[in-house]
């Protein structure tokens, strides 16, 4: 059985999500990643190119951190593959026990990310993984809150960027994005 190159893979989920125009308002073609993860072979590939990935670029993380709430169907599915930790950061309110809070800036308004003290040890390796880099506010709040418990981020690694937002040029780590729009 012959094995399916990262591209060919990479080309069948990028074909997998959905496009929808004028949403959530006029003017904006939004991509949907829920597209690809109603496919069993796109979430196959999904995995394998993000677990190949962190293999190869971040072979020392110790702890694979998920951002609300696209992050979440990713962080505990690489955590297992990768045999290390994962740590959800939330939405204010959302998790119990301590936790350390960064305010972050969306489109229109703020909004509040928390991460438990205790999930990130002072001085692990960490990734930060997201479905979504747009206009960078919530991947750099959770660069900010992995570094506020003494985490070290090695990357943040999503599967789409919408390069036009220049979310990239804000975030203060390094960013990997399998499809770029």
């Amino acid at each position: 059985m012959s094995q399916i190159s990262a591209e060919d893979k990479l080309d069948y989920v990028k074909s997998k999500i959905g496009e929808y125009p004028n949403f959530p308002k006029e003017g904006i073609l939004f991509r949907d990643i829920f597209g690809a993860l109603t496919d069993p072979k796109a979430c196959v590939y999904l995995r394998d190119l993000l677990v190949q990935y962190i293999k190869q670029s971040q072979p020392e993380v110790e702890v694979i951190v998920g951002l609300d709430s696209r992050g979440f169907l990713f962080n505990l599915l690489l955590a297992t593959e990768l045999g290390v930790g994962c740590a959800p950061i939330r939405k204010k309110g959302k998790l119990a026990g301590e936790v350390v809070a960064v305010d972050y800036q969306l489109e229109y308004g703020s909004d509040t990310f928390e991460l438990q003290r205790a999930a990130i040890r002072p001085g692990q390796k960490v990734v930060i993984v997201d479905d979504l880099l747009a206009t960078g506010g919530s991947l750099l709040a959770a660069s900010e809150l992995v570094r506020k418990v003494g985490g070290v981020v090695l990357e943040s690694l999503v599967v789409m960027e919408l390069v036009d937002l220049d979310g990239r040029k804000k975030l203060d780590c390094k960013v990997h994005s399998l499809i770029k729009y």
